[in-house]
């Protein structure tokens, strides 16, 4: 599996390049860093296919510019943040080591949020792993995952949430996210099942809530 470009140079396949959907300094909306503040960085391209995804202008790698790290970089130190969450698409087609390290020079801290459905690159001081039935994650990498968030569309999701949660660490922080289009249906389903199950947490997406980006 891979994301393709119609024209890949040797600057993105070493992570000196990356195609940029766009870039906002906001506060975080969703699993356990909701309402602190984050820069959040979107990179193009992704073949997961969600049918529910709120992001489906990213999936185009080559719909969006590639941008030198070191641009992208600049940009984000105009607003002094602590944090930077790069997020997609599918942030993980990509090599981000040069990024976080860049990043981390700086002592800003890495969050990732991905799907896992490629291998891990970077070095992050949290991931955010949401697992998709249709591309599961990298053998491995639910043991990296310090926060593992599940969308709940259906009620068969529940078992798909439990069969990741036996993959995860003791510590990883495990949540619930109700697909945003079916809210009102699910959201009585997994209040249910949380009180049943108080390992797990909900998540909301509270930037929508906040009509913020």
């Amino acid at each position: 599996m891979s994301v393709k470009l119609k024209n890949k140079s040797d600057l993105l396949t070493k992570g000196e390049q990356l195609p940029l959907v766009e870039a906002f300094y906001t506060i975080q909306g969703e699993g356990f860093h909701t309402g602190k503040p984050a820069y959040f960085i979107r990179l193009g391209g992704c073949d997961v296919g969600c049918s529910w995804c709120d992001t489906k202008f990213s999936w185009n790698p080559d719909l969006h510019p590639l941008v030198e790290v070191r641009k992208i970089i600049d940009t984000i130190l105009e607003s002094s943040p602590d944090t930077v969450v790069v997020t997609g698409g599918e942030p993980l087609s990509y090599n981000l080591d040069l990024l976080c390290n860049e990043l981390r020079k700086r002592r800003i801290k890495t969050f990732l949020e991905t799907s896992g459905a490629y291998p891990l690159s970077g070095e992050w001081d949290w991931i955010c792993l949401s697992p998709k039935k249709n591309s599961p994650p990298e053998v491995g990498i639910n043991a990296d995952a310090d926060e593992l968030k599940v969308i709940i569309q259906t009620k068969d999701d529940f078992e798909w949430a439990e069969e990741n949660a036996l993959k995860v660490r003791e510590d990883c922080k495990l949540f619930l996210q109700p697909e945003w289009s079916r809210y009102e249906e699910i959201i009585p389903v997994i209040v249910d099942y949380v009180k049943q199950n108080p390992q797990w947490s909900v998540s909301l997406q509270a930037h929508k809530f906040m009509h913020i980006p």
